[in-house]
């Protein structure tokens, strides 16, 4: 009687599954990323400026567009105007929680500058410590 070999266990991993699987996902994200808008249509005036640094912390963006609607890159809706206390409150809340956050005022080029010193004083009075104003580069 012929001795039978015992057979192992295999202990590897298929891989060509998962491997299908990522490719697929990162070709979904490759078309679907550039289709996703975030923000307010805003007509941002043109400055030589530097860029903000890149830290882990997006920055929260205050927007003021041309009829003077105010609106706030966090919250339920983005796109959604709010009044100036629904702001102020947001922006306070946010910055109870997270305080080096960066705030930014995205303010139309058609605004008169009177809203949008309105606008900083409003964060100012929400706790902000300093707030920075969002162009457009030039050549863009």
């Amino acid at each position: 009687m012929p001795k039978r070999r015992k057979r192992r266990p295999m202990a590897e991993i298929n891989v060509v599954p998962y491997i299908d699987v990522m490719l697929v996902l990162l070709i979904i994200f490759m078309i679907t990323a550039p289709l996703i808008t975030q923000g307010v249509d805003v007509d941002l005036p043109r400055a030589q400026a530097e860029a903000l640094d890149e830290d882990d912390r997006p920055p929260l963006i205050a927007s003021i567009d041309a009829e003077g609607r105010y609106y706030l890159n966090q919250g339920d809706d983005p796109d959604e105007a709010m009044s100036a206390v629904d702001l102020a409150t947001l922006v306070a809340a946010h910055l109870q929680n997270e305080p080096n956050t960066p705030v930014v005022v995205k303010g139309d080029g058609a605004v008169p500058y009177n809203e949008v010193v309105q606008l900083m004083v409003l964060l100012q009075r929400a706790g902000v410590p300093s707030v920075g104003l969002m162009t457009r580069s030039p050549e863009s």
